[in-house]
């Protein structure tokens, strides 16, 4: 097989990235997307390309030898909400939304492993290549998994990658165990009876009880869990039906909550309804509590963490590999393939100067695309070795 030129294939990455950038698509939306990837795993004759598993996820499936252990490697491919601020000639042109989070960045090197792997081979076994629909909401994951991924493509361990802006390009990082966090969803309604702005006895208004609700949900971490524990509580919304002179009679409080175990996370809800029926009794509205469970928290496999810096020893500069000290507390649904097999979750930098994440200034930096490409390849040849 003849060794794919590599300056060539970062420009013709670049040239991919920048597409997907201009044209971001939400989460089970990303039908262009999708049909690119497609025909791309296609052009690099991939033996096998499944469209629509999940809704809009595709697998592609790569063959080479006679192994019979297979390995996966995804990437994520939806888009933020947030409308894109930059001058960028490749900037967003769908009003609304933007690769915020550089999913784009992380299509385009999972398409440039494959094309090398398809290219130049190099194990002995199967690639699935897995690209996400929804991981920004939490739902993409599932949907493959409820499609039947694992029985129409299965495969005995998964990898994938992040980008972390405020790392240098060409460094790495990952750990065992926790590496990121849950994210519960709540949504507290306070009920009481709207009233005059001049006249406040003589209703049952919600906001003063919103206000303090919302300052004590705060000693949830701060005075009812284990310092041990690392978890965060975080309201984010407080809206209400008050005007200049009517005083609420509804307030809704949201947020959301992160944690790494189960039993952190039922706590947390446990005190939320606590606390909040207990501010409402004294306010004298009534307090209703709903908790959902968005993510459950990503845990690596401490084998294939090994593998993983194994594999990162063959890409990156010693000094530039690392342990990341601890977990973050965002979170990541390819933490629902890691029920079913082992998998590792890894971060590459994106440089120093990079905005942050969700930011409407963001962008995925392409020095990073051979990076990511090289690690991909390093992994699948390392754990089917020929």
């Amino acid at each position: 097989m003849a060794e794919i030129d590599r300056d060539a294939l970062k420009l013709e990455m670049t040239g991919w990235r920048r597409d997907l950038h201009a044209h971001p698509e939400f989460g089970f939306e990303e039908k262009r997307t999708a049909a690119f990837v497609a025909a791309k795993l296609r052009e690099f004759g991939l033996d096998d390309v499944a469209e629509g598993v999940g809704g809009t996820g595709v697998v592609g499936t790569l063959k080479r030898g006679s192994g019979n252990r297979a390995i996966a490697l995804r990437a994520d491919m939806d888009a933020l909400r947030i409308s894109e601020q930059s001058t960028l000639p490749y900037r967003s042109g769908n009003p609304g939304l933007m690769h915020a989070c550089g999913h784009d960045g992380h299509t385009a090197m999972l398409l440039g492993a494959a094309k090398l792997l398809a290219g130049e081979g190099g194990f002995d076994g199967t690639v699935r290549f897995i690209f996400q629909p929804a991981e920004e909401w939490g739902k993409g994951a599932l949907a493959m998994l409820d499609d039947g991924l694992m029985q129409r493509f299965p495969f005995d361990e998964i990898f994938g990658l992040h980008n972390v802006p405020g790392l240098p390009i060409g460094h790495f990082e990952t750990r065992a165990g926790p590496v990121m966090s849950a994210e519960d969803i709540f949504e507290i309604v306070l009920s009481g009876l709207r009233g005059h702005a001049a006249r406040p006895h003589s209703g049952q208004e919600t906001l003063v009880a919103a206000c303090a609700l919302v300052t004590n949900l705060q000693t949830i971490v701060s005075r009812r869990l284990s310092p041990a524990d690392i978890s965060v509580v975080s309201v984010t919304e407080l809206i209400t039906d008050g005007t200049r002179n009517a005083l609420p009679g509804l307030a809704r409080i949201l947020g959301d909550a992160r944690s790494f175990r189960p039993e952190v996370s039922a706590e947390i809800e446990r005190q939320m309804r606590i606390i909040a029926e207990g501010i409402a009794a004294a306010y004298n509205v009534t307090a209703e509590v709903n908790y959902t469970r968005e993510f459950v928290p990503l845990r690596n496999d401490a084998e294939l963490v090994d593998a993983a810096f194994a594999a990162a020893r063959t890409v990156f500069e010693p000094g530039n590999i690392a342990v990341a000290r601890e977990p973050r507390t965002a979170s990541e649904d390819f933490a629902r393939f890691l029920d079913h097999v082992p998998g590792c979750f890894v971060f590459l930098g994106n440089g120093e100067v990079s905005a942050p994440l969700h930011n409407s200034g963001y962008d995925f930096n392409d020095d990073g695309l051979l990076f990511g490409v090289d690690f991909h390849v390093a992994i699948a040849r390392q754990r089917l070795g020929t």
